[in-house]
Formats: structure tokens, C-alpha cells, sequence
């Protein structure tokens, strides 16, 4: 097979199977494919695209890269609109994180959604998306850049509404949708600037001419041109990568199944916008001013949006605050130039998140549907496997010494000290105090969960344990199951569930170390992410790092570790030691809880005042341009019109004989006068 066969293979595999899955699985051409079959056939999709993708990795570290076009959709005079792959070690790693993730998450899918009547769509719809993200991180162009990048957001729409008869789900989806449409507004605006000035779609003839575009200025102002375009880039990242004040779908989005919280939300779809900026490195680093505006709003995500996880209570509302804030903190590597490090954390986060997700929905099965960690506690001897998986993809995500992600972290941190970008200080800060607030609510979340009094009810009278959980029309809960399951003794998962749990683990633990050198101080990523000379961050970090083993040794005598290691201890002693300690800060800072519980009121001021807004406008025009100029001008008037006429006319019929003789003597005197008129 030849290596663009290859590629085709890897991108349409899991299309395949998502096209079987559901039309021939669903109703909608017959139900020819059943359960079963449904998820045979969507596993078998990603497993060859995960298989064709670790050859194509190795493959790209002996040499052999790729960019071309395979297919010309459109030429409009000089200018071609096509189909091609760029295939090099950003995407071929990419590529494979997609890819084994996804197929993580199809197994698990298997134990989680068992009971689900939509079992079959489900496992359409998350294959559809694994084929969105490949052509997306595959394009070498700005074209199928955006046929990926909305693709992904459509199926995330489909996914977040996947238990369409709940209005919390439908209300979720539509809020995705929406405040995604804003930041693709930006984005493509930004594609449409360098389309205009540089004439081409294609990525390498576009960076071919980044310092063309580096001298010209936006047209009627003085802005630099590339700071304009880049900055509009990034709403579009803002959007996609839920960064502040773009963040607010992503929690909400938690109304979905489980295994896409995992997907979407962890390790492909909001790592769109983080792995977009680094592919557009060569013309970011000719623009100090969006440089700025990035690092600032990485900074603002990573702190303020750890600071929301510590009061949630849903299991995976603590888990998908996480994200922001570790999205936050790929951001802020961007904005420092560290572009490699952004990626790192992207691969490194996306094991543990992934991990920690998929373990979040392993015990709401074990807790029979119950998110509330309210209820939990003591579930370590019940759940064993899932505990220490769940405990390692803490580790992981805290920045334990040694953890994957130890060294993706520590690496933004120092990247932020040694930036000289505008706002960097910030930054630094932001992230330096995060590691507290990361190491604290996910240790908050671990105490409750797994230690401790147990607070559940094993008469099965408990139910969901909050109202976010209500039943659809069939009768089932929000995951397919009857009511009677509700209560008893928690139970761990079926290995289905815990052996992606086990696997996903692996990387969480050992793909930092393995990685850190060849990736961030190795040639790795060498002619892919462009450094600009005036910004030589990476040469200092490289500086400081002597091995993954020195490095990991040296942390024990930094601040981040002591903070890190204090976040711990705090959530020890407020949980398991002094839980009263938490309930009179509650009640003694009660305005800033509400603060916090209200998510600084983002939600209330985007209803006030841009829905209210949007209301406004839509009403105006309703009542102006439909009501008013269409249907009573145009459609009403023009009725009226005729019938005036009709009207007038009237009166001509009078149904004599020489009344129309007359008329039409008239006629022919008006005619001949005219013409004799008309030749002299």
C-alpha cells in the first residue's frame, strides 16, 4: 500500500464505520446492524486508523514526511481549493493520540452505554467525530482546516444532545453551539485575511510569505496586518479550546454521556484550537502583540477556572474545570513561544484527562448513576481498580515528580518566568499559583470520593442524589437504566470499563518521561514549529534539564512542588481531618462562594446582556423588516395594490358594445398620434 493510501486508510476508516453504525444501524436505512455489530464495526474503524497511525509515526521519525494534494475540490481562476495532507511529527502525533484515545474510548463505550436504546447512534456519532478530528490535525491547508474544525463542533452538538428528550441537554448543546459560532466567527475572519493577502489557502505557501505579511499594515488603520490576523486566529482558539470568556459551554457540556467527556472534552476537540496556533507558528512569532493577548487569556483560564472546581459537587463538573484550567496552561505556553511545551501538555493531558474522566464514569456506574461526590466516600474497597487509576491520573494531573504530567507542567511554568512577552509576569504567576489550586480540588475530589465515612444509602432510596438527573419519556435515567438499579452496595465496573482504565493509566504515568527529551530539547519537532531568534525560550529551558530523571529529582526542591504538595495536605486536613473547616468558610464567606457557584456570573451577563441583545435585534427586525416591509409592504401591500386596481378597472366594465367601440377608437387615435409624433 502506498503511504497516501495509507493515509487515506487511517482518515476514512473510522467515516466507514461511522456510516455502517448508523445508517444501517439506527433506522435510518433499516436496522441491518445491531448493537453488536454496531461497535464491532466503529472498534475495527479506529483500531486500523490507530495501527496505521503508530506507523505513520515511526515512519515520520525516520524522515519520511509528507505534504501534498490529493484531490482539487475547486479552481476559481489561479486560486485552488483542495484536499491534501501534511504529514510530519505534529501530526503524526497527534494522529495517534487521537486515535488510541478514541479507541479507549469506543471500548468503554461498550460497558457504559450497554443499557442505552441509542446505543448504536451513539457509537456512530463518536466515530463520525474521531474522522473530524483526522482530517483536521492531517490538512495542509486552511480549507480543510475549517471543514475539520466545524466538523467537530457539529458532532459535538449531536453529542452533547445525545439524550435529546432532557432540556438540560438541549439547552447544553445549543449553548456549545452558539458561543463556538462566535469564536469561528474570528476564525474565519482570519482565514480570510491571509487567504486575501498571501492568495493561497496552503499552509506552506502561506508561511512562504510570513514576512511579507509581517511589513504590511490592516487597511485604514495602523495595526499590523499579522497581529489582526493572528488575534482573529484565536477567538476561533478561544472558541474551540473554551478559553475565558469562551469557556462557559464547556461545563454545561457535561450533559453528555461520559465516554465524550473523555473524547471531546479531554483530548481532541478542545485541544483543536491549542494544536491550530502551533501548526501557525511561523506567523504567531512574528506578532508580539498576539503573543500578549494569549498568554494573558491562558492566564486568566488556568487560575480563575481552577478556582471553580473546588466548590462543584458533580463528579464531572470537577474533572471538566480541570480541563479549563490545564487548557489555560497550554495557552500560556503558546503565548510564552514555548510551542512544543503547549503540545507536550496536550499529549501528556490528554491520557490523564481522558483517564480521569473515564474513571469518573466508572464510579458513577458503581454508585448506580449518582454523581453527586456528596454521596460517595469509601469506595476505595469497592472499586479497587478504579481507585488506583483514578489516584494515578491525579498524580498525573497535580505534577507529581516523575508523572506525565510533571514535566509538560513544570516546563509552562519555568516558560512563563523566562517569557519577556508582555503579560508574562501574569502569567507566571497564574500558573505558579494554579499548581495549588489544581493539587487542591482534585485531591478534594479524591478524599470524597475514595476515603473517608462512606455517605451513600444501600437501600436504593437515594436515587440520583441532585436534580440534574431527570428521567427521559422511555422511562430511563440519563444513561438508559431502569429505576429500579438505583441504590445498593457500590460495585466495581465490568472489565470492559477497567481495562481502558488500566491502559490509559500506562501513558499517564511513563509518557512524560519517555517523551520530554526528544520532544522538547530533541529534534522532534524540528522545521515544523517555528522559534523566532528574539524569543529563545526553549534554549533556556534546555539549559536546566539534564535528563528526565535529574529534572525529576530537582523538583523536590522547588516552589512548585511545596505547592503542589501543600494543595494535598490542605485537602487532607479540610476533608478527611476537619471537614467543619469548609463549612464555616462556607458560611462566613458565603459571597465569595456564591461568586464561585454562580462561575463569576458569566452565564447571567451573557444572558442580560448578549442574549437579551441578540433578543432585542432579532425582535426588531421581526417587527421592522418581516412584519412591517415584508408581509405588510411587500406582501399585504402589493394585495392591496391589486385590488385598488381591480377596483378602478372595474368601473371600465360597463358591458355596452359601444362604450368598448369608443374605447377602442380612442386607442387607435392614441396609437396613430403617437407614431406620426415619433417619425417627425
Amino acid at each position: 500500500m502506498s503511504v497516501p493510501k495509507l493515509y487515506l486508510l487511517i482518515a476514512f476508516a473510522p467515516l466507514v464505520g461511522s456510516a455502517i453504525a448508523g445508517l444501517f444501524g439506527t433506522g435510518f436505512l433499516g436496522r441491518w446492524v445491531g448493537r453488536a455489530g454496531a461497535h464491532w464495526v466503529t472498534i475495527l474503524g479506529v483500531l486500523v486508523s490507530a495501527i496505521g497511525s503508530a506507523f505513520v509515526l515511526q515512519d515520520v521519525l525516520a524522515g519520511n514526511t509528507f505534504n501534498g494534494t490529493l484531490y482539487t475540490w475547486s479552481a476559481i481562476g489561479g486560486i485552488k481549493l483542495e484536499i491534501g495532507f501534511m504529514i510530519d511529527t505534529l501530526s503524526a502525533m497527534m494522529m495517534v493520540v487521537v486515535t488510541s484515545v478514541s479507541l479507549m474510548v469506543h471500548i468503554y463505550t461498550i460497558g457504559y452505554m450497554k443499557d442505552d436504546p441509542g446505543y448504536q447512534r451513539f457509537f456512530a456519532y463518536i466515530s463520525l467525530f474521531t474522522f473530524s478530528m483526522l482530517m483536521l490535525v492531517m490538512s495542509n491547508n486552511m480549507l480543510q482546516l475549517f471543514f475539520g474544525w466545524e466538523a467537530v463542533g457539529l458532532v459535538s452538538y449531536l453529542l452533547i444532545g445525545f439524550w435529546y428528550t432532557r432540556p438540560t441537554a438541549i439547552f447544553a448543546n445549543m449553548k456549545a453551539f452558539l458561543v463556538n459560532r462566535v469564536g469561528d466567527f474570528g476564525f474565519v475572519l482570519g482565514i480570510g485575511l491571509l487567504f486575501a493577502y498571501a492568495g493561497s489557502m496552503n499552509y506552506t505557501e502561506v508561511f512562504s510569505q510570513s514576512d511579507k505579511l509581517a511589513g504590511l499594515t490592516f487597511p485604514g488603520t495602523d495595526w499590523m496586518l499579522l497581529s489582526v490576523a493572528c488575534i482573529a486566529l484565536f477567538v476561533g482558539a478561544m472558541g474551540k479550546s473554551a478559553q475565558f470568556p469562551l469557556h462557559v459551554w464547556l461545563p454545561d457540556s457535561m450533559e453528555g454521556p461520559t465516554p465524550i467527556s473523555a473524547l471531546i472534552h479531554a483530548a481532541t476537540m478542545v485541544t483543536a484550537g491549542i494544536f491550530m496556533v502551533a501548526r501557525f507558528s511561523p506567523l504567531f512569532e512574528l506578532s508580539p502583540t498576539a503573543l500578549s493577548f494569549i498568554i494573558v487569556i491562558g492566564a486568566i483560564t488556568a487560575l480563575f477556572m481552577g478556582f471553580l472546581g473546588i466548590i462543584q459537587n458533580d463528579i464531572k463538573r470537577v474533572v471538566a474545570y480541570s480541563t479549563l484550567s490545564q487548557l489555560g496552561y497550554m495557552t500560556v505556553a503558546l503565548g510564552a513561544s514555548a510551542y512544543s511545551v503547549a503540545i507536550f501538555h496536550l499529549m501528556t493531558h490528554a491520557f490523564f484527562k481522558a483517564l480521569l474522566f473515564l474513571a469518573a464514569g466508572s464510579v458513577i456506574i458503581g454508585m448506580h448513576h449518582d454523581q453527586d461526590i456528596r454521596n460517595m466516600g469509601g469506595l476505595r474497597k469497592y472499586m479497587p481498580i478504579t481507585w488506583i487509576t483514578f489516584l494515578l491520573g491525579s498524580l498525573a494531573l497535580i505534577g507529581t515528580p516523575f508523572f506525565a504530567g510533571f514535566y509538560s507542567k513544570e516546563n509552562i511554568i519555568e516558560a512563563a518566568k523566562l517569557s519577556h512577552v508582555w503579560g508574562s509576569g501574569f502569567a507566571y504567576f497564574a500558573v505558579l499559583a494554579g499548581v495549588f489550586v489544581t493539587a487542591f480540588y482534585s485531591f478534594r475530589l479524591y478524599f470524597l470520593v475514595f476515603h473517608g465515612k462512606e455517605r451513600f444509602d444501600t437501600s436504593g432510596a437515594h436515587g440520583h442524589g441532585h436534580d440534574d438527573h431527570a428521567h427521559d419519556s422511555h422511562g430511563h435515567d440519563d444513561h438508559g437504566h431502569d429505576d429500579h438499579h438505583h441504590g445498593g452496595v457500590p460495585h466495581e465496573s465490568p472489565a470492559v470499563v477497567t481495562v481502558p482504565l488500566v491502559l490509559l493509566a500506562i501513558p499517564s504515568v511513563i509518557i512524560g518521561a519517555i517523551a520530554v527529551g526528544p520532544m522538547l530539547f530533541g529534534d522532534f519537532f524540528k522545521g515544523v514549529i517555528f522559534n523566532s531568534p528574539d524569543r529563545p525560550v526553549m534554549e533556556h529551558l534546555a539549559e536546566d534539564f539534564h535528563g528526565w530523571v535529574a529534572y525529576g529529582l530537582h523538583a523536590f526542591s522547588t516552589v512548585p512542588f511545596w505547592l503542589m504538595l501543600a494543595g494535598v495536605v490542605l485537602a487532607w486536613f479540610f476533608y478527611m481531618v476537619k471537614p467543619s473547616i469548609p463549612a464555616a468558610i462556607k458560611a462566613r464567606a458565603g459571597w465569595l462562594y456564591n461568586l464561585l457557584d454562580n462561575k463569576y456570573y458569566m452565564d447571567k451577563i451573557n444572558e442580560a446582556v448578549f442574549a437579551r441583545g441578540a433578543r432585542a435585534l432579532g425582535g426588531g427586525f421581526w417587527k421592522v423588516g418581516d412584519k412591517s416591509l415584508i408581509d405588510g409592504l411587500l406582501v399585504n401591500g402589493s394585495a392591496r395594490l391589486v385590488g385598488w386596481f381591480a377596483g378602478v378597472v372595474r368601473h371600465l366594465q360597463s358591458g355596452y358594445i359601444y362604450h368598448y367601440a369608443f374605447a377602442m377608437i380612442i386607442g387607435i387615435m392614441a396609437l396613430v398620434t403617437f407614431f406620426v409624433l415619433l417619425n417627425n
